[in-house]
């Protein structure tokens, strides 16, 4: 193991902490690690890290209490026309962190090169995952920028909106032949998602596979069996 991935398993038990002890109490972390509470303080503050011994059994005593997709579920906020807000969820770099990660070891040898999003909610999640992956992340746009003349565009109907949207990704974004993964916090018809699958096709690129934080019905089922690509999402509502 080199310095890189000691430094990673240490930071991942402390982002473990650190979203548990939004749901547990010190006392209870100490029960469920075996360690002092000053200890466990000392570690969520960042004060000081484990040992990469002591990052490893901690992993493992506090797996069973973090399932990402409870995480997920538990935060997400609804009115009363039961639409919901996932800001919540979105701004816990730690939790993304930690969502990240699992993403990227599905696609570490599938030879990605770039992360698509479209601006501007699904960010957050994509700069994540391009991170673990160590690749960039390029997102689609609504507006060109100045200063750019080249662009990709494509124009679809947002479902229900009665309205023509148009993405823009700058034409250097996407290579040809480069393997792209397309990230979004939320689906919910697949419109913007399909939008990002013709940027690919018009740069020549290669969509390879799509990942969401949140889907809503059964978008993703139709998705990967019109494209064949994997098709997942970390919470179905």
């Amino acid at each position: 193991m080199n310095q890189l991935e000691a430094m990673k398993e240490k930071i991942k038990v402390i982002r473990m902490l650190r979203v548990l002890k939004k749901s547990y109490t010190y006392e209870e972390l100490s029960k469920i690690t075996g360690l002092p509470i000053t200890v466990l303080n000392r570690y969520v503050r960042g004060k000081v890290l484990p040992s990469v011994e002591r990052a490893r059994e901690l992993t493992e005593k506090l797996a069973p209490y973090l399932n990402l997709e409870e995480e997920v579920r538990k935060r997400l906020k609804y009115d009363s026309f039961g639409f919901f807000d996932t800001m919540s969820v979105l701004s816990d770099t730690n939790l993304l962190a930690l969502i990240a990660e699992e993403v990227a070891i599905k696609y570490m040898k599938t030879g990605v090169g770039k992360v698509l999003t479209a601006a501007t909610d699904g960010i957050p999640l994509a700069v994540q995952i391009a991170n673990e992956l160590g690749i960039d992340v390029v997102y689609a746009k609504k507006k060109k920028e100045v200063g750019i003349t080249k662009f990709y565009e494509v124009n679809y109907v947002p479902s229900a909106s009665g309205s023509i949207t148009t993405l823009y990704l700058p034409a250097w974004a996407l290579k040809k032949g480069e393997r792209v993964l397309i990230v979004d916090d939320v689906i919910r018809s697949g419109e913007t998602q399909k939008a990002l699958i013709e940027l690919c096709r018009q740069a020549d690129a290669i969509p390879i596979g799509m990942f969401f934080l949140i889907s809503v019905g059964d978008v993703v089922d139709k998705l990967k069996e019109e494209y064949n690509i994997p098709v997942e999402a970390l919470v179905r509502l």
